[in-house]
């Protein structure tokens, strides 16, 4: 009996398969579940999280860029280093190097980010000049911090009324109003110019409607619109495509199926499965 206790002791602790665990203890936080990376601060970042100083030597660095899309919007893209992007273990505890990125519009939280690439669509930027800032956090939600200071980088992003994206303008332009185009000239929206649009709504966890699969063929443009009553973030696998989801509001992703095969769309928050684009 005594044996048997042993094992099941020395199961536990190993966790599944063997495995150590990286959640936290029950009872405690995410900030409480530490660890040994860094020292828990008193002072916080803009959203509200704690920051975690670490030594400056070997500490997490990040830059960020921005390009606009030939079809909507922003490809961002993170450059890091000393730093790993782990979303399977989001919510456990802070392990050196790892954890996940928030994208910010000036100041007001986007996205959460779980790899070096993040679609922005147009739409979410308002006309005139912005500031976009990435910054990077544990697995528990605390911010890695040098010297008191979030790790984090920023650009300068404009949206140009009837011109386009842009990421910036040469020392001297002129930044009059265009001229109104004429009906003749006007360009249609990337979502008119779609040869599929698929409409998805999520609510209370559901999906209406039921998640199938979504056939279109090679070369098509598809729209996709989703509305979800809670802030997530869209994900199209196999075309590293991703798209916030502000709270109660329609967002909408557009893309060429240039890639054949079998794609789920998800949601990193909820991780629900919206659809399946079914490409031939």
């Amino acid at each position: 009996m005594l044996g048997l206790v042993l094992l099941l002791v020395g199961g536990a602790a190993a966790g599944c398969g063997g495995r150590a665990t990286t959640h936290h203890k029950p009872g405690t936080t995410h900030e409480q579940a530490t660890g040994t990376a860094g020292t828990l601060l008193d002072t916080r970042d803009g959203a509200g999280h704690r920051l975690r100083e670490i030594p400056a030597e070997g500490a997490p660095e990040i830059q960020l860029a921005a390009r606009p899309d030939s079809e909507d919007g922003w490809n961002l893209r993170l450059t890091v280093k000393n730093f790993r992007f782990t979303p399977d273990s989001t919510g456990g505890a802070a392990l050196p190097g790892a954890g996940h990125a928030h994208l910010e519009l000036d100041g007001r939280t986007l996205a959460r980010l779980y790899g070096p690439w993040f679609h922005l669509p147009a739409a979410q930027v308002p006309e005139g000049a912005h500031t976009l800032t990435v910054r990077l956090y544990a697995d528990d939600h605390t911010a890695w911090a040098v010297a008191g200071m979030p790790v984090e980088a920023a650009t300068g992003l404009t949206a140009a009324a009837g011109a386009g994206p842009s990421t910036g303008a040469a020392p001297g332009a002129d930044h009059s109003p265009a001229p109104p185009a004429s009906p003749e000239a006007q360009v249609p929206s990337p979502e008119a110019r779609a040869d599929r649009r698929v409409t998805l709504a999520v609510r209370d966890g559901k999906v209406t409607p039921a998640p199938g699969r979504t056939e279109v063929k090679r070369g098509e443009r598809v729209a996709l619109r989703v509305t979800s009553d809670r802030a997530d973030t869209l994900h199209v696998h196999g075309y590293d495509k991703e798209l916030a989801l502000p709270a109660g509001q329609e967002a909408t992703l557009v893309l060429t199926a240039d890639r054949t095969g079998l794609f789920e769309v998800e949601t990193h928050e909820s991780h629900l499965v919206l659809t399946q684009l079914l490409v031939r």
